[in-house]
């Protein structure tokens, strides 16, 4: 015989989170934490049957105690002026001990959430709707809504047969063994005359894959050093240095003298007095 596990509590801690966070210690405090918890949830789910409530949260610290309530009309359960809310928290102060504050959260599609799907399948059953039409009817707006698949069980005397026995319907791929895999799971009855019929539905919304951390490379800054010639970086001061020699030189030939450059001074008189012999000679040339 296959042994089957609840979806949800095999992905707990690994794509779910818990639907109660709190901690208490070894001893009685869990027990009684627990059984608060348990009594929250059937006060709240049988309270408001019909406002299609997909999940309860229930988180607690050393002193608060916050209830967040997943509906899909969440009108219902604030009620007219928030009376019905307020009824609420009444009703979970003497369950829990403690004043508790409720959060209503709309669920914004709940073709997507299985509970409500296996709900609604079994309200269609309970008014005497074929169920192999109920359940091709919920698959269709399941896919419609972005599901990449889902599968629908129902089990009990379908059709008023007089022996029990299971329907399977199926569309798309639910991968079970899957980790990754988001796979939602919902359980509903439907009462009838015939006694009651189970519901079962499983919807696989797509994969949830872990954030892949993208190790960058360090690539050492790319250096680029540019050498200038040794042989041009050194003889470009003396090149020019000798240019301005060589054109002394010929303005003093042109004079008809010479010319001995022996230091950066006396190259700076020199050159004074060669420029001043040029203006002389085109003066005379002038004349």
């Amino acid at each position: 015989m296959g042994h089957k596990t609840h979806p949800i509590g095999f992905r707990l801690g690994v794509i779910k989170p818990w639907l109660s966070v709190w901690f208490a210690g070894k001893g009685p405090a869990y027990a009684k934490i627990l059984r608060q918890d348990i009594a929250i949830r059937s006060a709240i789910t049988k309270n408001f049957q019909d406002a299609a409530i997909a999940r309860v949260e229930i988180e607690r610290n050393s002193q608060d105690l916050t209830v967040s309530i997943h509906t899909a009309r969440p009108g219902v359960v604030i009620g007219k002026g928030g009376q019905r809310v307020e009824d609420l928290k009444g009703l979970l102060e003497k369950v829990s001990g403690q004043k508790p504050k409720i959060n209503v959260q709309e669920v914004r599609q709940p073709e997507l959430e299985a509970p409500l799907v296996a709900r609604s399948i079994a309200e269609q059953i309970e008014r005497r709707i074929a169920f192999r039409r109920a359940m091709r009817q919920a698959m269709n707006r399941t896919m419609m809504s972005g599901a990449q698949g889902i599968k629908v069980l129902a089990s009990g005397r379908l059709a008023g047969a007089e022996i029990a026995r299971k329907e399977r319907a199926m569309e798309g791929r639910v991968p079970l063994h899957t980790l990754r895999a988001d796979i939602d799971y919902g359980f509903s009855e439907a009462r009838t005359a015939m006694g009651r019929i189970g519901i079962k539905v499983w919807i696989f919304k797509g994969e949830i894959l872990p954030d892949l951390l993208e190790e960058e490379e360090e690539l050492a800054p790319i250096q680029v050093t540019i050498k200038a010639d040794s042989d041009e970086a050194t003889a470009s001061p003396e090149s020019d240095q000798a240019g301005r020699e060589e054109e002394l030189h010929k303005i003093a030939q042109a004079l008809g003298g010479s010319l001995e450059v022996n230091d950066a001074s006396e190259e700076k008189d020199t050159a004074v007095q060669a420029e001043a012999a040029v203006e002389e000679v085109n003066d005379a040339s002038e004349e």
